[in-house]
């Protein structure tokens, strides 16, 4: 299993909780999804990006599948592309 992180700092004025909807729009329409979990930060340090997004997904081709998939290029990509205003993401093998 592969889990895939993503941290987003939206730009000023940008809805975290439409973000959050964008993001959790995947389950169930995004095949290679396992399990999807989205998070708005609560405490808004310095440091703090604004919201998570971890996906569970099978395996590397998986992953690549995901990241070419329709939906999520079109409509999620599309959408965080527009509204954010930096972003770092991680992915690991979960044991």
């Amino acid at each position: 299993m592969i889990k895939h992180v993503v941290m987003f700092k939206m730009k000023e004025g940008v809805s975290k909780k439409e973000t959050a909807r964008v993001l959790k729009s995947m389950e169930g329409v995004v095949p290679q999804i396992r399990d999807i979990e989205v998070g708005i930060d609560f405490l808004q340090s310095e440091r703090s990006f604004d919201v998570i997004l971890t996906v569970t997904l099978d395996d590397e081709v998986a992953l690549d599948a995901y990241q070419k998939d329709p939906y999520h290029c079109d409509v999620v990509k599309k959408f965080m592309h527009a509204n954010r205003q930096s972003s770092v993401a991680v992915d690991y093998y979960v044991d």
